[in-house]
């Protein structure tokens, strides 16, 4: 079972990466590993099934268009004794077909095969914005 989450405030994959490696110390949390980390409020009831095996997919303008393999949730309370969630992910960023997703609060389950496939590894610069444009058009 994998996550879909709104990127809020993040307009493309080029500017996730730039954040990267400064979100987890925004929070103050420091895994002391070479994390992406990302806190959101509730903590999934199917964490079990996503631990080590799914990824968060990132929704960008209104379009899946890449994924980061969720590494382990952890629990997380703050000083006011509110719980959250730590989404511990690995560094890696890849790129996915884009898909349209209509946005929504908070995170959903994506079934794995709901999934958009990765892009092929091997396409030009000019394939991920080719790509991106024809789901916007709808044609993909």
């Amino acid at each position: 079972m994998h996550m879909v989450k709104l990127c809020v405030g993040v307009a493309s994959v080029e500017e996730l990466e730039s954040y990267r490696d400064e979100r987890a110390h925004w929070w103050g949390a420091d895994y002391g590993e070479d994390v992406h980390v990302h806190r959101t409020r509730m903590m999934p009831k199917r964490g079990a099934e996503m631990e080590g095996q799914a990824s968060i997919y990132w929704v960008m303008s209104g379009t899946i268009c890449c994924r980061q393999p969720i590494l382990r949730l952890a629990p997380y309370t703050d000083a006011e004794g509110k719980d959250y969630c730590d989404i511990i992910m690995s560094p890696e960023i890849v790129r996915t077909v884009p898909y349209p997703k209509r946005p929504f609060q908070g995170w959903r389950y994506l079934r794995p095969e709901d999934a958009p496939p990765d892009m092929d590894a091997g396409g030009n610069d000019n394939s991920a914005e080719i790509a991106a444009e024809l789901a916007r058009m709808g044609l993909i």
